[in-house]
């Protein structure tokens, strides 16, 4: 067999999930072993939480949203989509940047940018041109926001590199995975909840719209005079708090492995919340409380039951969660307390905190990389060719 017909080059979920799980399980416990002096940061270019930063992002942040996308935009205009060597060529570029961002201080400058936006430009252009080429036959009107959405992590991901414009990178990439993740909230949320209990969400367009419209407005947030961005940032909450109010979330608390997807939404909403209390109150947090509430309680707690329906439907087997799956998701939930609330409580066991915090990220995306290796290496079990 050619190394690009495998199983894993079928299409991208596979390769780019277990990436997922190898830079989950990985990245965490390095910052951590960095943050208390236990690992050196790496030399060269950047300060350490640059590195830290970019890292969860691009390289854990864009695994899970490459695999998704290059799965999802393949489905939504209905063609075969990305796969044997044009997704081996993504994995190397997603590989080479790791290794630019770790051992890459020297290395010439031209190089360098090479390795670190080969991969996010040409999974961006990828996407971008399957939507534009089969826009006529794209089954959702509003992917129209994935058109500014995707080039514009480009622009976060350069700004995050700048120590000068670091601070508005961080906020403007939030803000681009806060409207990713909203969409497709949106999207499956309202399918889990039909497909589990026949239940019906409550759906208006033109509050979908005004949500989606504020979180994209919101990406700018960096940029705005400060009571802008008050002013949105409350009306974006409230308006998440309207539909999780018409989203039967009595109903949803009652299996753990949809409790966890509101309980990520809810997460959107108070990390919301908490740059509005930033912004307008300027409170003495332990930790960047804005940043890891994202990264914790809104990618921490989606991601791992996202990849599990993911790899499961698409590999031709039953949605279903058994004990292991639903191991995870409370592992992630132990791991945001962890990092959230304990450090504000005894913040002078704050390095123990990062390290267990870390410790559960580990423990999760291990398991779950475990259990997803012989799904995603092999063919579909129903005979379906992807």
């Amino acid at each position: 067999m050619k190394f690009s017909a495998h199983p894993i080059w079928l299409v991208g979920f596979r390769p780019f999930f277990l990436l997922a799980c190898l830079s989950g399980l990985s990245l965490p416990v390095l910052w951590a072993l960095m943050f208390t002096g236990v690992l050196p940061a790496p030399a060269g270019r950047f300060s350490p939480i640059q590195w830290h930063a970019h890292e969860m992002f691009f390289g854990f942040g864009w695994a899970v949203i490459g695999g998704f996308l290059l799965t999802a935009t393949k489905n939504w205009v209905q063609v075969r989509g990305y796969h044997g060597p044009a997704l081996v060529g993504l994995v190397a570029a997603w590989g080479l940047e790791r290794v630019g961002m770790a051992f890459g201080g020297s290395w010439p400058a031209a190089l360098f940018w090479f390795s670190n936006l080969a991969f996010l430009g040409g999974i961006v252009a990828m996407l971008l041109w399957t939507l534009l080429r089969y826009r006529k036959q794209d089954s959702f009107r509003d992917n129209y926001f994935f058109l500014f959405v995707l080039p514009a992590f480009l622009a976060a991901k350069l700004l995050i590199l700048d120590a000068e414009h670091f601070s508005a990178g961080v906020t403007m990439a939030i803000g681009l995975f806060r409207l990713a993740f909203l969409v497709m909230l949106e999207r499956t949320l309202t399918q889990f909840m039909k497909g589990v209990f026949q239940a019906e969400l409550w759906r208006d367009p033109r509050l979908d719209g005004a949500i989606k419209l504020s979180a994209l407005t919101l990406v700018f947030q960096a940029w705005m005079p400060a009571w802008l961005a008050e002013g949105l940032l409350l009306l974006c909450a409230v308006l998440l708090l309207v539909r999780f109010a018409g989203w039967k979330p009595w109903l949803a608390m009652t299996r753990i492995e949809l409790a966890v997807m509101y309980f990520g939404y809810l997460a959107i909403l108070a990390q919301l919340l908490v740059e509005l209390a930033n912004l307008r109150w300027a409170p003495v947090w332990v930790g960047s409380v804005s940043v890891h509430l994202f990264t914790f309680g809104v990618m921490g707690l989606i991601v791992p039951p996202m990849l599990v329906r993911i790899s499961k439907g698409h590999t031709g087997r039953k949605v279903v969660f058994d004990a292991g799956d639903k191991l995870l998701i409370w592992i992630m939930l132990a791991a945001l307390v962890v990092r959230i609330v304990l450090p504000q409580l005894m913040p002078a066991a704050y390095g123990r905190w990062v390290h267990m915090a870390a410790g559960g990220w580990f423990l999760c995306f291990a398991i779950l990389g475990a259990r997803l290796l012989p799904r995603l290496v092999a063919p579909r079990v129903d005979g379906k060719e992807h």
